[in-house]
């Protein structure tokens, strides 16, 4: 970096603060870089919300979206595609002159917008699935069980027409299903009841 008063910035001093550690180090740190289409309003077949992957990967540096679309919902998904900072143009009225109102938000939008980003950052996560807190009270209802699929009688082979996989998962868990093929059923069963392997 110029560190001294005494010496002008150059385009030569730009490329070695560029190219030094600190340089990249202070871009990192301070920098965003935002993607844009500049009409207004954008089409939306224009926005190519992909190139600020292609940010991303070629500058290293946190990429963020100035939006020019009409609504929020584009704004919105580029939060969910990685946008860390959203730039969208305010008015107080979209029939006021000029080229940037029609693509503004009025109070309530801004509002709006806002609150869904707020909802999208929630909703990113970490990338890693386990079962949320939320799921547990739902696991017997959502899983399914081995089932009869049709009436079977005591010493008739499970097969894949006979059996199926249904709802809830009080019973035998389909990763039984391989394994229960070609047994033979020590029981009688109707249709729809849970096998016990």
């Amino acid at each position: 970096f110029v560190s001294s008063g005494d010496v002008s910035p150059s385009l030569d001093h730009f490329y070695q603060c560029y190219a030094s550690e600190k340089g990249q180090a202070a871009l990192r740190q301070r920098v965003t870089l935002l993607h844009c289409t500049s009409e207004y309003p954008a089409p939306f077949a224009e926005v190519n919300l992909r190139v600020m992957d292609t940010f991303k990967l070629a500058f290293g540096l946190k990429v963020g979206y100035s939006d020019h679309t009409p609504g929020i919902h584009i704004a919105t998904a580029a939060v969910a595609r990685g946008a860390c900072l959203i730039e969208k143009h305010f008015t107080m009225n979209k029939q006021l002159p000029g080229p940037d109102h029609a693509a503004s938000l009025e109070p309530n939008e801004l509002i709006d917008m806002v609150k869904q980003i707020r909802d999208v950052e929630q909703s990113i996560g970490d990338g890693v699935k386990r079962p949320m807190a939320s799921e547990w009270k739902n696991r017997d209802i959502v899983r399914k069980s081995l089932v009869a699929n049709g009436a079977i009688t005591k010493g008739e082979q499970f097969t894949q027409k006979n059996i199926a996989c249904k709802r809830a998962g009080k019973g035998l868990s389909p990763l039984y299903y391989w394994q229960l093929l070609n047994e033979t059923a020590n029981r009688d069963y109707v249709y729809d009841e849970l096998l016990d392997g």
